[in-house]
């Protein structure tokens, strides 16, 4: 998520944490000042409902104008069938067993 903050801050002629907080203080929402500046200067990485209701009243705005969704960067994996253990696929050739390994006992550990 992007968050457009300041952008919509600046449209209510807010353009420093302070006066942010002064319009939050206005509809009742008294977050800390350490709290207005880390949300005026960085991405948040949690906003509580509350929080995001109490801003979109100060601002008169909604959620959608101070949150922009962004598309996720996901790594594209080839789709693989699920196959039985030992069961070759197309084209795949089929293990083979060392030579010489079949029937041997293994010997008896020291005691």
């Amino acid at each position: 998520m992007k968050s457009n903050l300041r952008w919509v801050a600046a449209r209510r002629d807010i353009w420093r944490p302070t006066q942010l907080l002064a319009a939050f203080q206005e509809v009742g929402f008294n977050p800390s000042l350490s709290k207005v500046a880390a949300l005026w200067s960085s991405k948040p990485i949690t906003i509580r409902l509350d929080d995001l209701d109490m801003m979109c009243t100060a601002l008169d705005c909604t959620v959608a104008d101070l949150m922009e969704a962004e598309p996720v960067a996901t790594e594209l994996r080839p789709e693989t069938e699920q196959r039985a253990v030992g069961e070759s696929g197309p084209g795949q050739p089929r293990p083979i067993p060392k030579p010489g390994s079949g029937g041997r006992r293994r010997s008896m550990p020291p005691n």
